[in-house]
């Protein structure tokens, strides 16, 4: 499977999955990460 780049939505996804579950509070915190680290090497 190839990688893809984690954009704002996708972590938003994950965050709000993560908010109704209760589970994956760590991720979130990485997903958020991945997300604007993508972007501004998208912008580069």
């Amino acid at each position: 499977m190839a990688k893809s780049p984690m954009d704002s939505k996708a972590a938003s996804r994950i965050q709000s999955h993560a908010d109704r579950t209760g589970a994956n509070a760590d991720f979130k915190a990485r997903a958020q990460s991945a997300a604007a680290r993508d972007s501004s090497a998208k912008n580069k």
